[in-house]
């Protein structure tokens, strides 16, 4: 008679056992992720997704309710409708500066050169492996005042040569050629100094490769442009009539006006009375450079990897010791959620809070708590962690836990990670322990986790001589345990669509009694069976969660969150000054280490630093070329350093701290600045070789030049301005490098205006060529 399974066992059809839950809003919840593949866009995505679910929801029983709790294309829209936002209020308001500063046609035509430039970019950009977003979108504001500067000066040097009685036909010419060679090397020093950022290593390299390639596209647009388009419109113009365009000429005429009395009244004699006194004003130029640079050294400022970017929703994540039960790691949990749900009870509820959504899988847990569109929430994500760490307060038996109000991306993650090796693991982890103790000591320090984690419990088994006499081997003895407590997998079968595992295995209150342990049955090679406590000896221990090794030494990673984040190089040199070195003398042969946001920031400037000296390097080498001397490149090259005082002062402006994205716009900067000073330098080079001295062709250069420098200043300015001063915090990561170029090219013009005739006639000074090449 056969024996059936049903005589020997009781057959369990259900789920994999585990100890993962999914909760959201406090009830039972299973998560489906929807990602986009191909070249499918987000918004598409979503919206079909959201479809389907009004469809499911109609035909699902009663009690059963589907939610879309994290659509990361409504941030996607948030932003790109900001970005399109700024851009339009940018061109709007370098348009109306243009229309102030020139006569109306030419500044229609100069700003025209806008979108021409950008429609013409996008022929190319696919070819670049370049898509329309965020990043790429802030590429364009960026160029957008940048773009107009080979066109005004070329236009307002058309706009002078016709008012001094040339044909229309003939300013266009002569102004072309006058400003041709020092307008295409000038667009040149700007391609050359953006290509650093192509360059950057690692995530951020990845997210801001796409600036580099849409501005120099742009650019060289620009340059086709300004040199052959633009002068066959200002060459054939007609002259304005009508009643409107008498009015506009005649606010056109006062507006040159107000500016000519300024260039007389005030710009003239205050740039007389520096080149007097010129080695004075080199001097303090000096001076505020080194107090700036030493400002920044002392770590007053602050300095991160990337500035946060706040998210809609605030997450805490939570470790307890391994191996408690599931009860304890479920009450911590609900602990985490009554804190949120009252704060959200406190702070309009509805108004504040979408939903909760929690898990928990054995001894660790995470709660995401999906937070209102920045507009209508009450409270920010910051100030809502904030509020829900202290109410949280302090739970006991926990290794660890840490509040965010960024979830992913690289503005993400600890502030703080310091990696400890050794090779002695007792002695690594009492040095990670007395670390956390060290951080916790500092205020702004928060969400301390020392690396630490102890194991599950776990028996091992040791075999007995009678074992290997009886022909057992370790491997049968471990395969027979495992086949009893885990299982042993019979067969699969399909059902439907799944793969169903049919597993043997012995009941589970058998299962879960040690008893069961020391009565198993291991089934011997010869046949018959013995008690597995007759054949090996079983010890208690405990199993490694994770083991990391460097060069053969254990490490353990030490993470601490620093807030405000910008304090962060203030608790790093505290700690090396304070805490490392006695920990190293308490702990002979402990090496410490930088590691996370520190490393990577590390990596990311001195990649960001080797590309700009090599940029400088070729915009220095461009320079000798167009001026055939080796001291006026330097000279006009002095406006680099001042533009990032200006960058470092529109940060003090506006309350931010220096990050890796404000180097990004500093380095954007450095060609940007050279523009001015070099067509300065040109012109006044040209004057000097027409015979006039070198302290009345400086002098006349810096007039005659004051006009279209002040303009292109003001375009770029006017371009980022948006941008610099837009409140919505999903701006936050993209400010610090307008801040760096608007705030930068803004300091930089005075420094071109005074500081570099100023050296130019100290040069000349040193080299004794002074009087005009007449005389």
């Amino acid at each position: 008679t056969p024996i059936l399974l049903e005589d020997l066992a009781v057959i369990n059809d259900g789920f994999r056992e585990t100890d993962r839950e999914l909760s959201f809003n406090h009830k039972p919840a299973i998560g489906v992720e929807v990602f986009r593949v191909g070249d499918q866009g987000p918004i598409e995505i979503a919206d079909t997704v959201r479809r389907h679910i009004s469809r499911l929801q109609a035909v699902l029983p009663a009690g059963i309710e589907v939610a879309a709790v994290n659509d990361r294309s409504e941030i996607y829209k948030q932003r790109m409708n900001l970005l399109l936002k700024n851009g339009y209020l940018g061109l709007l308001l370098v348009f109306i500066l243009l229309g102030v500063f020139l006569e109306p046609r030419l500044a229609f035509w100069v700003t025209m050169g806008i979108p021409v430039s950008f429609l013409g970019s996008l022929l190319f950009l696919p070819m670049l492996d370049v898509s329309i977003n965020m990043v790429s979108l802030f590429a364009f504001i960026v160029s957008l005042g940048i773009v107009v500067d080979d066109t005004i000066i070329i236009g307002e040097n058309v706009y002078r040569l016709r008012q001094q009685g040339l044909s229309n036909i003939e300013a266009a010419i002569s102004g072309v050629r006058e400003m041709a060679v020092p307008v295409t090397f000038s667009v040149l020093t700007n391609i050359i100094t953006f290509m650093p950022l192509y360059f950057v290593p690692g995530v951020m390299g990845k997210i801001f490769r796409s600036i580099p390639l849409v501005v120099i596209v742009v650019f060289l647009i620009s340059l086709v442009e300004a040199l052959f388009v633009l002068p066959a419109h200002l060459g054939h113009q007609k002259p304005l009539q009508g009643r409107l365009a008498v009015m506009i000429a005649g606010w056109q005429a006062r507006v040159s006006l107000a500016i000519r009395r300024l260039i007389q009244q005030v710009f003239t004699p205050s740039l007389i009375f520096c080149l007097r006194y010129r080695y004075i004003t080199v001097a303090l130029g000096l001076t505020l450079l080194m107090v700036t640079g030493a400002w920044v050294k002392s770590g007053r400022m602050g300095m991160t990897m990337f500035p946060r970017i706040e998210s809609d929703k605030a997450y805490a994540r939570f470790v307890l010791p391994v191996g408690v039960p599931l009860a304890q790691t479920r009450e911590v949990q609900q602990k985490i959620l009554a804190a949120a749900e009252q704060i959200s009870r406190d702070n309009g509820g509805d108004q504040l809070v979408r939903g909760m959504l929690s898990q928990i899988d054995e001894n660790r847990g995470w709660v995401k708590v999906y937070l209102t569109p920045p507009d209508i929430r009450p409270l920010s994500t910051a100030d809502f962690v904030r509020k829900w760490r202290k109410s949280t307060g302090h739970i006991a038996g926990l290794e660890a836990i840490r509040f965010k109000s960024n979830f992913g991306g690289p503005g993400s993650g600890a502030s703080l990670t310091i990696e400890l090796e050794h090779r002695d693991e007792t002695m690594l982890e009492q040095a990670g322990a007395e670390l956390a103790a060290a951080l916790a000591s500092y205020a702004t320090v928060s969400d301390i986790d020392d690396g630490i984690t102890q194991g599950k419990q776990q028996f091992d088994f040791h075999l007995l001589p009678a074992a290997y006499r009886l022909g057992l081997s370790s491997e049968d003895v471990g395969r027979q345990i495992r086949s009893a407590f885990y299982g042993f997998e019979v067969t699969r079968q399909l059902r439907g669509r799944n793969e169903i595992k049919i597993m043997v295995r012995l009941p589970e209150e058998e299962r879960r009694s040690l008893h069961t342990l020391s009565t198993l049955m291991i089934s011997l090679p010869s046949g018959g069976e013995v008690p597995l406590s007759s054949i090996a000896k079983t010890e208690r221990g405990r199993a490694y969660t994770v083991i990391e090794r460097r060069n053969g030494r254990r490490i353990i990673q030490v993470t601490a969150d620093v807030n405000p984040p910008g304090a962060a190089d203030q608790v790093v040199t505290a700690l090396k000054r304070d805490v490392l070195p006695g920990l190293a003398e308490r702990s002979p042969g402990l090496a410490a280490s930088f590691g996370g946001k520190q490393k990577d920031r590390k990596e990311s400037m001195q990649a960001l630093a080797r590309g700009m000296g090599t940029a400088l390097l070729l915009v220095y080498v461009l320079l000798a070329v167009v001026f055939r001397s080796y001291i006026q490149p330097a000279i006009i090259m002095t406006a680099i350093p001042f533009g990032i005082v200006g960058a470092v002062m529109g940060h003090l402006i506006m309350g931010y701290s220096l990050s890796l994205v404000s180097f990004f716009g500093i380095v954007a900067l450095s060609g940007v600045v050279v523009n001015d000073a070099l067509v300065l330098i040109d012109l006044a080079n040209r004057k000097h070789h027409q015979g006039q001295s070198s302290y009345a062709a400086v002098v006349n250069a810096a007039v005659s030049r004051f006009r279209p420098i002040l303009l292109t200043t003001l375009t770029t300015f006017f371009g980022l301005m948006p941008i610099i001063f837009e409140t919505s915090r999903q701006a936050r990561f993209l400010i610090p490098m307008a801040i760096s170029l608007g705030f930068g090219i803004l300091f930089a013009t005075i420094i071109t205006l005074v500081l570099v005739p100023s050296l130019y006639l100290i040069l000349r000074d040193v080299t004794g060529s002074n009087r005009s090449r007449g005389s």
